[in-house]
């Protein structure tokens, strides 16, 4: 899970041609300028025209986002330390001070989350147990305690066998331990002493479990003799009694001491879902498991403040209801824009650029012009398209002269002849004549607004003539209602727009009222004039919000 910024700049929703060309030709310019990470990216599906566009120029579409809400693979990137549930006590308290961490995933053989052990329990379990007597408890197998002790075995019978004891130590003189031996459980009992001859015979006469004898002294024969028939057995550590005492308690295998009712969460989950879960419970952290099962990573609350390294560069759109879902919840560095400013806010200060051009390839062509930097052939040719498509090959009212003074300029680089061109992209994206469902022709270039406590869904579709729109009216209406109806819209209108007449047709779904407000002449049901009229931006959408403003 790499920690490396991935800078995206990213059009609206259901982009158009210049959303797609000004996203690449930018995300281009700053991986010039020194940007680490840049790339290209789309919120939605391309349309005809934009296809025609890549596929003329030779280009590849974007990469399509469907979303950027940060994700718990996002975060954790750190390498997870793990501990197999056989393993001692000892080794986790190891793993915690070398990787300083205070949760480990026990797992088993296969890499698989069996628990999770918390620093916190497992040192209140060995340290301030509720009660003096747990002090002596072990559940720990034979040959863990030899590990741990790094002892040498005189004796050892059933090694592999995890067993509860009670530890002691041979302290005592020889009259007053012999009294204590008869008040034991001797297959229970876990006895360490040094060199005491005296002791150790009582031991295992006794037929105590087993006998750790400290500092290193050897075990005469006779002693053995006696616990291979009393079946004791024996191991000897070169550490003095103290520390055969820590080591031994250190034994116990992990997995009994793991919480086995902990929380799993897969890489993609969301963020928000892990905050909930360790915002809302008891937990400190969550197992992070791969697609296989596996332990991936751990996750914990500090992760919840990490930032993820997804970042975004706007284009053709600053309204974050037009925005890739989940925008608001990563980093924005940038704003290239030609749009009206909408409901937009950042915690930091930001690059934020918006000229009342006629499209945003415009405003990137004016910062390449701006660093002294000549896009190559292909770059000039996007430009060249996101320019003649939002203008209308610049008979849109939104055309500005700086647009018509960039033309020579994209034309020069592009080597493109903008009527041809612009003639050939227009015959590429008529989606209306192609047959392509209602639902998308509605979709194909839509943008929401809102006015109030209003929300306007508003598409637009370009013809070069009205035949195959009156063709299709009724379908287009069935389907725009339905949109109406679905996304909650006080209007769904359908924007189509003759090229060549320079006139487009309103199709709407709206309130019974709407004959009575909308201002333009009514051709047919659901469907008005509206002459002279080719920009939604400058020319629908101010006129509508006025209407809906003054509802």
């Amino acid at each position: 899970m790499p920690e490396t910024d991935k800078v995206f700049v990213i059009g609206h929703r259901n982009p158009d041609s210049d959303s797609i060309c000004s996203a690449i030709a930018y995300a281009a310019l700053r991986q010039q300028q020194g940007l680490l990470g840049v790339r290209a990216a789309r919120a939605g599906n391309i349309n005809q025209q934009t296809q025609f566009v890549l596929d003329y120029l030779g280009l590849d579409v974007p990469e399509l986002l469907a979303d950027v809400y940060p994700r718990i693979k996002d975060v954790v990137t750190e390498k997870v330390i793990s501990i197999h549930y056989s393993a001692p006590m000892s080794k986790a308290i190891e793993l915690y001070h070398q990787h300083h961490i205070r949760m480990l995933p026990v797992v088993d053989d296969d890499g698989r989350a069996m628990g999770l052990l918390l620093l916190k329990r497992a040192t209140e379990f060995f340290l301030v147990p509720a009660e003096p007597e747990k002090l002596r408890r072990i559940s720990a197998s034979l040959s863990s305690i030899q590990n741990c002790l790094g002892a040498t075995a005189q004796n050892l019978l059933n090694p592999g066998q995890v067993e509860d004891f009670d530890l002691h130590v041979g302290a005592r003189r020889e009259a007053s331990f012999s009294r204590w031996v008869d008040e034991i459980v001797p297959e229970k009992t876990i006895l360490i002493t040094g060199d005491r001859p005296g002791i150790q015979r009582l031991a295992i006469a006794a037929g105590i479990r087993l006998l750790i004898i400290s500092g290193g002294s050897p075990v005469p024969e006779d002693l053995l003799e006696l616990a291979r028939e009393n079946g004791v057995s024996i191991l000897v550590s070169h550490f003095d009694t103290a520390n055969c005492v820590w080591l031994t308690r250190m034994a116990t295998p992990v997995g009994i001491l793991a919480e086995s009712d902990f929380i799993v969460v897969k890489p993609d989950d969301l963020l928000e879902d892990l905050r909930v879960k360790l915002t809302h419970g008891n937990r400190s952290g969550a197992i992070v498991n791969s697609a296989d099962g596996r332990v991936a990573g751990l996750a914990s609350k500090s992760h919840l403040i990490k930032k993820t390294p997804v970042k975004l560069i706007l284009v053709d759109h600053n309204e974050l209801s037009q925005a890739v879902p989940g925008a608001d919840k990563v980093e924005i560095l940038e704003v290239i824009d030609h749009h009206r400013l909408g409901n937009f806010h950042t915690d930091l200060p930001i690059k934020f650029i918006n000229q009342p051009l006629g499209s945003t390839c415009s405003l990137v062509a004016t910062l390449y012009q701006q660093a002294g930097i000549e896009p190559d052939k292909k770059i000039a040719g996007l430009l060249l398209a996101g320019l003649l498509s939002d203008t209308v090959i610049l008979k849109s009212p939104t055309t500005t002269e700086i647009d018509r003074q960039l033309l020579p300029w994209m034309e020069k680089y592009s080597e493109l002849d903008h009527q041809e061109f612009g003639s050939r992209l227009f015959a590429a994206g008529s989606s209306m004549a192609s047959g392509a469902p209602a639902r998308e022709l509605i979709f194909t270039d839509f943008k929401e607004y809102e006015v109030g406590d209003y929300v306007l869904g508003l598409g637009q579709v370009e013809v070069v003539n009205f035949h195959s729109f009156h063709q299709r009216q009724d379908e287009l209406m069935v389907e725009l209602k339905k949109v109406r109806d679905e996304k909650g819209y006080e209007l769904a209108a359908l924007l189509v727009t003759d090229i060549v007449l320079e006139n487009s047709m309103l199709l709407t779904a709206g309130s019974s009222e709407l004959p009575f407000l909308i201002g333009y002449p009514q051709e047919a049901e659901n469907i008005y004039r509206l002459k002279g009229v080719l920009s939604r931006k400058k020319q629908l959408v101010p006129h509508l919000l006025k209407v809906f403003k003054g509802i």
